[in-house]
């Protein structure tokens, strides 16, 4: 007789495992191998990556279509500043600060947007986003339209250059490991298995006892904490913040939305295979100006069609693949 265990893992998964964890300790010790500039761009790169997990777990997961994220990233930049210049804070303290703001504004908004259903919630997120920039720029005390620079006796106060490039890539790593790791727990815990009820079917999952409402206000509320902080970072690296740069739908929505697109919605490794193709096509054909923006655009039309789940759910549907497993397999 022929036994039946129920697993979460593979052989497969588990070697891919050990594998990322090496490369993660790798990249964590980027400081000490990387020259200056290289540093920057890694950070970049998490920066996209963790925008882009948190917009898959609301999308890909609780069906949430938002494109006004970039509201919650120039809020965070926003925070950082207003605690830097009127509190006297540390900018690196100010962000979780900002994150726990980012969350209590969240709630009011959320019980706004959630009024709309489908399109509607979409444009309705563009649109807070709008009042969010609209709101910042009419703010004298913040530089109003033309925006305003952290003064640079502040970031002397973390140390040198080097020693404050390092501590905000330590960061920036932080924060990008810990949006994946939300995900990938939250995935595997009770909240997990009622978000894949609301993925598959919202209706069913209502009429078995699923609180569509408060789940999808906790991921609502969690993808805008966690945003906020990762926005609130990014704008220290820059030093400078206005408007038109913090509210940047392009910049913060549009190509955290191609980076999932292409990498695979509704799976963590998605927005991972996304983010370093994304980066690596900017590497390479930026230089062409417009016809770099039609390439993406071409391509993203082009694997929506040939691969509507994204490179990794094509790589997934043919080999059963995952290095991050979160759902069970019956194994004989």
């Amino acid at each position: 007789m022929q036994h039946a265990t129920i697993t979460r893992s593979t052989q497969a998964s588990r070697i891919a495992g050990i594998l990322a964890l090496c490369f993660l300790v790798y990249i964590g010790a980027a400081p000490w191998w990387a020259g200056s500039a290289d540093l920057r761009l890694i950070t970049e790169i998490l920066f996209y990556l963790a925008l882009a997990s948190m917009w898959n777990l609301l999308a890909g997961y609780a069906g949430l279509i938002s494109v006004g994220q970039h509201a919650y990233v120039g809020l965070g930049g926003y925070l950082m500043f207003s605690c830097v210049l009127f509190l006297g804070m540390n900018p690196l303290w100010s962000i979780p600060v900002a994150g726990v703001a980012g969350a209590l504004i969240s709630i009011p908004v959320a019980w706004l947007v959630f009024r709309l259903k489908g399109p509607y919630f979409a444009i309705g997120t563009w649109v807070v986003a709008e009042v969010f920039r609209l709101s910042a720029a009419q703010m004298s005390s913040v530089g109003g339209g033309s925006g305003l620079s952290i003064p640079v006796a502040v970031m002397r106060d973390l140390g040198r250059k080097p020693d404050r490039e390092m501590l905000i890539y330590f960061t920036a790593f932080a924060l990008c490991v810990g949006a994946i790791l939300l995900v990938y727990f939250l995935l595997r815990s009770r909240v997990g298995l009622a978000l894949t009820a609301i993925r598959d079917n919202e209706v069913a999952s209502s009429s078995l006892g699923v609180k569509i409402g408060r789940i999808k206000l906790f991921v609502y509320v969690a993808a805008a904490a966690v945003t906020t902080m990762i926005g609130a970072l990014i704008f220290v690296t820059k030093l400078r913040i206005s408007p038109d740069a913090a509210f940047s739908v392009n910049d913060w929505t549009v190509f955290v939305i191609f980076i999932v697109v292409i990498g695979g919605i509704g799976t963590i490794e998605g927005p991972i295979i996304g983010t370093l193709l994304f980066f690596l096509l900017r590497e390479f054909l930026a230089d062409l100006g417009a016809i770099y923006l039609m390439i993406l655009g071409a391509m993203a039309i082009g694997i929506m069609l040939a691969a509507p789940k994204g490179l990794w759910g094509l790589l997934v549907s043919r080999y059963d693949f995952s290095i991050f497993p979160v759902g069970y397999r019956v194994r004989r």
